[in-house]
């Protein structure tokens, strides 16, 4: 009897420089019936979980990547029956004519969360042989930790620790880091002022005083460029590792709009179903370490950027006024710069640019 053709959809890029991804979840099964962009499975990245969509509609005829495997760019990903249909033009990928393969095994997919399933991958549990405790049988973080017992002595790093591991190296080896240390008289703030996107907003006032801190630099060729749009990558302490989303076009937005984008990377970033998007073209970088703990820092320039603004714990400090010394709620700043691109007078003025403006702030 005849078969019908299928059709290959491969592993798009993901951009970024990205060149791998591991399957996390996959959303459909062998025999399901799918439409254009709905789900078809979630990979992870060096960087984040990423849902990839069907390119089109149709019958799934076979999934061609078990979970947990690590895949390049371009490895096949779905087998597609039932004819061929154009492309959605949502994801960058291939399909291609293969004869189908009779017997396929499908693959069983526990219901879990993408970032549950991260966990499971990076532990070495076997979702299929755990049991979950969550609504109508989900299977959640502890039931993974439970499943674990006691880590191993050795963990091999994956996803976003890995990606910190290796991008922290990359900067160690290359950037020549100084750093200058400040406070921001921080009293008259209002009561539940939102403080990231206050200091998102000064760090904005401070790129356009001093632009050559929001600029990008070539070790390579002793070169650098001055950027014209601030875009602040926004470093996130997670269980998985540092991830630092983006909040673009920063010079054009009020407090307001700072506020809310960085609740809505923040809700992303949670979830881990940030757009890669969301994770692309830092030109600066802030780290607000002061809710954990903390008060001055030698951060991490991650090239080609060339600087990092981070604010320490709020607290009262005494401070000199109209001769005597009263407590003042104060903000301890500290911007590390790559010494290669940024002389010290243009860190000077960039922090005190960003104190002004903090200090300033309605």
């Amino acid at each position: 009897m005849a078969t019908e053709p299928s059709r290959i959809f491969v592993l798009p890029d993901l951009g970024e420089g990205l060149r791998d991804a591991e399957i996390v979840a996959w959303h459909v099964a062998e025999g399901d019936h799918v439409v254009a962009d709905q789900p078809l499975v979630s990979v992870e990245t060096d960087k984040a979980v990423v849902e990839i969509p069907s390119p089109r509609a149709g019958r799934i005829a076979r999934l061609l990547a078990a979970q947990h495997a690590r895949l390049p760019i371009g490895a096949p990903l779905v087998a597609f029956t039932d004819g061929v249909e154009h492309d959605s033009g949502t994801v960058v990928g291939e399909l291609v004519e293969v004869p189908p393969v009779p017997g396929h095994k499908p693959v069983v997919r526990p219901h879990a969360m993408p970032a549950v399933r991260a966990l499971a991958a990076s532990l070495g549990i076997d979702l299929a042989a755990v049991t979950g405790s969550g609504p109508q049988g989900e299977i959640t973080r502890a039931d993974v930790e439970r499943a674990a017992g006691k880590p191993a002595d050795v963990e091999p790093l994956r996803g976003v620790r890995r990606s910190m591991a290796l991008r922290m190296a990359e900067a160690g080896s290359q950037v020549v880091p100084a750093t200058l240390t400040d406070e921001a008289d921080v009293e008259d703030w209002p009561v539940g002022t939102p403080v990231t996107a206050r200091l998102v907003a000064a760090l904005a006032a401070a790129c356009r005083a001093e632009p050559a801190l929001n600029a990008a630099y070539d070790g390579a060729a002793v070169a650098r460029r001055l950027n014209a749009e601030i875009h602040v990558g926004i470093a996130v302490d997670t269980q998985d590792g540092l991830l630092v989303p983006v909040l673009h076009n920063a010079e054009r937005l009020d407090l307001a709009a700072i506020d809310q984008t960085l609740q809505n990377l923040q809700t992303a970033v949670r979830t881990r179903r940030i757009p890669p998007d969301s994770l692309r073209g830092a030109t600066i970088t802030l780290s607000n370490f002061g809710p954990l703990g903390g008060r001055f820092a030698a951060l991490v320039v991650v090239p080609p950027q060339v600087a990092i603004l981070g604010a320490g714990r709020i607290g009262p400090r005494a401070v000199a006024v109209g001769g005597s010394f009263v407590a003042r709620r104060m903000l301890p700043l500290s911007l590390t710069f790559d010494h290669r691109a940024v002389s010290g007078g243009e860190a000077a003025r960039f922090l005190a640019a960003a104190k002004a403006a903090l200090e300033s702030l309605p």
